[in-house]
């Protein structure tokens, strides 16, 4: 059972060129596969891409403490997919750590 106090929430906001919004869509989509399959301290992971704007991203995510999100950063897929692959084509990337009311 999850202690609700130690949950971590963050929300990211990303914003890419549009000659760069299928691939970071494609790209996310491959992430949060990873994220929830491999990570058993992620209790979730949401993307969202506004359809009025293609061009902007908003995720969700959920960690059971500090250290599962120290691992969600430190693993292979994130390293090679967000940090590797997707950061560089960010224009903007807005990330807010949040602590979950109980």
């Amino acid at each position: 059972m999850t202690d609700s106090s130690a949950i971590i929430c963050v929300s990211a906001e990303w914003r890419t060129r549009p000659e760069h919004a299928e691939t970071v869509r494609s790209l996310m989509v491959q992430a949060a596969a990873a994220v929830r399959e491999q990570e058993p301290g992620n209790l979730l992971y949401i993307g969202h891409q506004d359809p009025k704007d293609p061009t902007h991203f908003l995720f969700y995510e959920q960690y059971a403490n500090q250290a599962a999100l120290e691992a969600h950063v430190a693993s292979s897929h994130y390293q090679q997919l967000v940090a590797g692959q997707l950061v560089p084509l960010l224009t903007e990337r807005t990330v807010t750590l949040y602590k979950l009311l109980a």
